[in-house]
């Protein structure tokens, strides 16, 4: 199941809080699968140009962000993504060959923000009841052991993690979260008293916030931030893949200060090496 990602705006925080609980229930929400079918509407616009002149309002990336690669890369992907989502599994290689292709030179950055789909809709239902508590997890593989650690500890985590499905409702069992710190190479006590605590759920949250924020509804979620503007061939390129791969429009844009651009989904690593090869075009 899947639906259109909408638009990016801005809202304020209170809002934020009151609209994160409501936005889950829509069962899309669980992800967006690697390619939409998009409807004869959409493909029609498609041939016009990239959708674009919405702003894409999420935080500045800092210090304080989870950083692979060069920090001060001209190009960096944030990636919005929920741990026991089945298609950020599947986009977590795509991502990583992107990193072996360009991070070595310093070109690219992969920057990891939570967004957990672990709030109860109207009904009561919650998509993954542990993403939560696995972001947490992840959080803390930071704390103990620092910015490498974590993500050997994340990439561990999104291999090893069973789709939501009937067979496995609640996808990773957590008692393999310290078998997973223990593999980082992790204080595994050290690792369980932090996640124990719970001291980690503010900032899982206020990515989450973040995320509801900027108009984010489903996961993986990733925006392309660039260090100066895109150039004028990257609509183009938009344009083609979203007509070729049959997608919504509003799958693949540029920021209206053409600083950003936005892709929803778990798009393959070719679709973001030509995403990545227009932007260096200059």
């Amino acid at each position: 199941m899947q639906e259109e990602n909408k638009k990016f705006n801005s809202i304020t925080l209170p809002a934020a809080i009151v609209i994160a609980a409501a936005i889950i229930a829509v069962a899309i929400i669980i992800a967006f699968k690697p390619a939409t079918k998009a409807s004869s509407n959409d493909t029609a616009k498609a041939t016009g140009s990239a959708v674009q002149g919405q702003a894409i309002n999420i935080r500045a990336v800092t210090g304080t962000d989870h950083i692979f690669g060069n920090p001060n890369a001209p190009i960096k992907i944030v990636e919005y993504s929920d741990p026991s989502c089945p298609y950020c599994r599947i986009f977590t290689p795509y991502i990583e060959k992107v990193m072996d292709t360009y991070g070595a030179t310093g070109t690219v950055a992969w920057v990891y923000r939570s967004f957990p789909l672990d709030k109860p809709d109207p009904n009561g239902n919650i998509l993954h009841k542990n993403a939560g508590h696995e972001s947490q997890a992840i959080e803390c593989a930071g704390v103990v052991g620092g910015n490498d650690k974590l993500w050997i500890f994340l990439r561990r985590l999104y291999e090893v993690t069973p789709s939501v499905t009937g067979q496995t409702p609640n996808g990773l069992d957590q008692k393999q979260l310290p078998v997973i710190a223990k593999f980082a190479g992790l204080d595994v006590k050290a690792f369980n008293s932090c996640l124990d605590s719970g001291s980690m759920k503010d900032k899982v949250e206020a990515d989450y916030i973040d995320g509801v924020n900027a108009g984010i509804n489903g996961t993986p979620f990733n925006v392309f931030v660039l260090s100066s503007p895109a150039p004028a061939g990257v609509d183009q390129v938009l344009t083609t893949l979203i007509v070729k791969m049959r997608l919504p429009t509003d799958t693949l844009y540029v920021s209206n200060d053409r600083m950003k651009i936005a892709m929803s989904g778990a798009m393959p690593y070719d679709v973001m090496k030509t995403i990545i090869d227009a932007i260096l075009a200059k």
